[in-house]
């Protein structure tokens, strides 16, 4: 069975095997990447805040509202993986390669596309969409850019409530489609849980009952931010 772009994108975030057939994981020298500069210039404060939530919890449409209303920049680790693919630049085609070869990505993969991004934003205020996405993820981000988040928005939402909103989204085979959404439910799961648990048992998580209208969550998103709003809309 092929899996969907979205869910292939979501295990190499995770550094997950890609190809089952493949008995031995082998490591990428994290190494290889083009070099640049992380770092931020000055003493420049920089205000992480990871935004987490299974699919269909409707993080992507209350991220775009953070963004116009307290100025944050937006940052979607997916969404860059499959940029740096898109350029056909020589880190891309790399990481197309782990794909296709059915390697480990590493964090430090990801980590580095965040920092470059960050870098080039110009801003100092980030969601990080759909990262880290699991334990290793986690404490590798930690490591390599000693940045540790200011908190993390946790969309709560049911099951049964993100796969009607997906199915509801989607076209194609109905079959294929829930099939696909079970699996991504799974890993988020058997994955992202347990990083919302660390980051609770630091006082640092934010939830939001994501089973609502939009327009009412987004009212209590606006509570959450409202310490940090140089609003800009």
């Amino acid at each position: 069975m092929i899996l969907d772009t979205d869910f292939v994108i979501q295990l190499v975030c995770m550094g997950t095997m890609l190809d089952a057939t493949v008995d031995v994981p082998v490591p990428v020298e994290t190494s290889k990447l083009q070099d640049a500069d992380e770092s931020f210039p000055g003493d420049k404060k920089i205000t992480v805040v990871f935004v987490l939530g299974g699919p269909g919890s409707g993080k992507g449409t209350q991220c775009a509202n953070i963004v116009q209303h307290f100025g944050f920049t937006h940052l979607s680790a997916g969404d860059l993986l499959r940029a740096e693919i898109k350029s056909g630049s020589e880190n891309g085609t790399m990481i197309q390669n782990m794909i296709k070869e059915g390697k480990i990505v590493p964090s430090e993969v990801t980590i580095k596309l965040l920092q470059r991004a960050m870098r080039e934003s110009g801003n100092d205020k980030f969601l990080i969409d759909g990262f880290p996405r699991n334990e290793e993820n986690r404490a590798a981000f930690e490591e390599v850019t000693k940045i540790e988040p200011e908190f993390v928005l946790f969309f709560d939402c049911s099951e049964e409530e993100m796969q009607q909103r997906i199915l509801g989204r989607n076209q194609g085979r109905e079959d294929d489609n829930i099939e696909t959404i079970r699996k991504r439910f799974k890993v988020f799961m058997e994955s992202s849980l347990p990083v919302i648990e660390y980051y609770n048992s630091k006082g640092k998580v934010r939830k939001i009952d994501a089973g609502k209208p939009i327009e009412e969550v987004f009212e209590d998103v606006k509570e959450i931010f409202s310490p940090y709003s140089a609003q800009v809309a």
